[in-house]
């Protein structure tokens, strides 16, 4: 056979690769993943009970900080190193950083979010055909960025694209909630998503320079609003 179509052969293979690893990741953030993501406002319940989220503008600087100040300095950082961590198939050390990632979470309602989105993701891993996610399912270890930094390793899904879709996946859910509480319009809705989603890119590119003994940060207001959300008499979330 011609090297041209020995040539034509490996990049229509290839971009059948990327194609496919693609649509698994759009598959792993859309909002309809069996794993419970509706059920969890993070504080923006409390937030926009207290009065602190009341509009679209309030709502942008609202997801804007936690996304800034929390999930570029703390759980993408992580992720990305979980991420490693599966590709050398080194369980200690995904233990080390996931058990991590939960010691970061500020309220009960926080740390009770992550292990149980994270073991709800490593039971539908089961039944995609991912092994390596049966431990999970029950570990007390188990958090949201541990099984799907796995899923994105096992289906060949780059770092970045995974961070980015990780972010991607919980600002939509934050949107949706604002939606749902402030309220917002649809219309609204998706242009608040729009304006906080141009920043991911750059904030991605910026986590990844961040060294370990730099992952850390601390959004306040999301942590007073979690913990008075744990008592809140009348609400729709979890968290």
């Amino acid at each position: 056979m011609p090297i041209c179509h020995l040539n034509r052969k490996r990049a229509h293979t290839d971009s059948m690769d990327t194609d496919l690893s693609l649509l698994r990741l759009l598959q792993f953030v859309s909002p309809g993943l069996p794993i419970g993501m509706y059920s969890y406002s993070q504080g923006l319940e409390r937030a926009v009970d207290d009065r602190w989220v009341n509009s679209a503008d309030s709502a942008r600087e609202w997801i804007g900080g936690v996304l800034q100040h929390n999930l570029v300095r703390i759980d993408v950082p992580v992720f990305l190193r979980l991420y490693q961590a599966w590709q050398h198939q080194d369980p200690v050390v995904v233990t080390q950083w996931s058990k991590t990632l939960i010691a970061y979470r500020e309220t009960s309602e926080l740390r009770a979010e992550d292990k149980q989105t994270g073991q709800a993701l490593a039971k539908l891993l089961i039944k995609l055909n991912v092994p390596e996610a049966h431990t999970w399912q029950r570990h007390p270890a188990a958090t949201l960025a541990t099984l799907f930094a796995l899923a994105a390793v096992r289906w060949g899904i780059a770092p970045r694209q995974a961070a980015i879709g990780y972010l991607w996946g919980w600002l939509e859910n934050q949107v949706l909630c604002a939606v749902k509480l402030v309220p917002l319009g649809q219309v609204a809705g998706q242009q608040l998503l729009q304006s906080l989603a141009e920043q991911i890119p750059s904030l991605v590119d910026a986590a990844t320079l961040t060294a370990d003994d730099q992952i850390g940060g601390s959004a306040f207001a999301l942590a007073l609003a979690s913990s008075r959300h744990e008592a809140q008499y009348s609400r729709l979330f979890r968290s």
